[in-house]
């Protein structure tokens, strides 16, 4: 059985440096990352030790989360390594070929794909856009956090009487108003963002153990932007983020980034209003 294994990070047409990739930092256990080239193409690889990287080895080591964060932060390293001389197709982490010949093989069977991807994605990089609902200052007045009225009860107002009730309804009715508001609110900063951009996806909304945050995610967003149109864009989050859209929501952005979200071979594009804008 051979002792390693190929473990490729990213396609490119441009390699990087020698030196970068000497100073790179690949997975432990594994040489040095390198370039291996597949007709007009590079791939970045590395050699990994193959009783480590084997299906049931790694399979079991992911399953560890401090071990699939580690794996994770290695394979960016490597992806952003790649990345440094041009556009990078990033491959899913864990991408394993028995060897070289392997890798070349799977590559130049999408070579013109992979060529084409490459060529869209010149120039341009990915900014992740997300927006909140605006945290509550607390529960409604008469409720104990929980929803449960707990107003006194007016004179004449039996248990389970309709004022009780009216106040019940009343208080749904305007807490789903608010939701639907910053909806809205979060559905028109993506109107906005999409203008600017050559491409955008939505992805699932993050959960509160995620962000960290009480208040919902209403918006988790990618924007593929031309690097002409950066300082459009990020003016055009700033204005979100200084009220523009009132206080129902805020907005957070972060980049540039590797384009991942817009780098999948199977993927087509959502070009919004992107050419309206002109």
């Amino acid at each position: 059985m051979k002792d390693t294994l190929t473990y490729a990070f990213a396609v490119t047409r441009t390699p990087p440096p020698g030196d970068a990739l000497t100073a790179a930092a690949g997975h432990g256990g594994g040489g040095p990352l390198r370039v291996v080239r597949a007709g007009a193409l590079w791939l970045v690889v590395q050699d990994v030790p193959a009783e480590a990287f084997g299906e049931a080895s790694l399979g079991e080591r992911l399953n560890r989360p401090e071990e699939l964060e580690r794996c994770a932060r290695t394979h960016h390293r490597g992806v952003e390594t790649a990345a440094l001389s041009g556009p990078v197709v990033p491959l899913p982490m864990a991408t394993l070929y028995l060897g070289d010949g392997n890798a070349v093989e799977s590559v130049s069977a999408r070579e013109a794909e992979l060529c084409e991807l490459l060529d869209r994605l010149r120039g341009r990089t990915e900014w992740a856009v997300k927006v909140h609902a605006v945290e509550a200052a607390g529960p409604p007045p008469g409720t104990d956090g929980t929803g449960e009225d707990h107003a006194p009860a007016e004179e004449g107002d039996a248990p389970g009487g309709r004022a009780y009730l009216g106040r019940v309804s009343a208080r749904r009715r305007t807490q789903r108003d608010a939701r639907e508001r910053a909806l809205a609110a979060a559905h028109a900063v993506d109107r906005e963002l999409r203008r600017y951009a050559v491409a955008a996806t939505r992805h699932r909304p993050q959960s509160e153990h995620l962000t960290g945050r009480s208040a919902p995610q209403l918006l988790n967003a990618a924007y593929l932007v031309d690097d002409a149109e950066r300082a459009a864009f990020t003016r055009a989050v700033a204005g979100f983020g200084a009220g523009r859209v009132g206080t129902l929501v805020e907005t957070t952005a972060s980049g540039p980034w590797i384009p991942y979200s817009f780098a999948r071979l199977d993927q087509e594009w959502n070009t919004g209003e992107h050419e309206a804008r002109a």
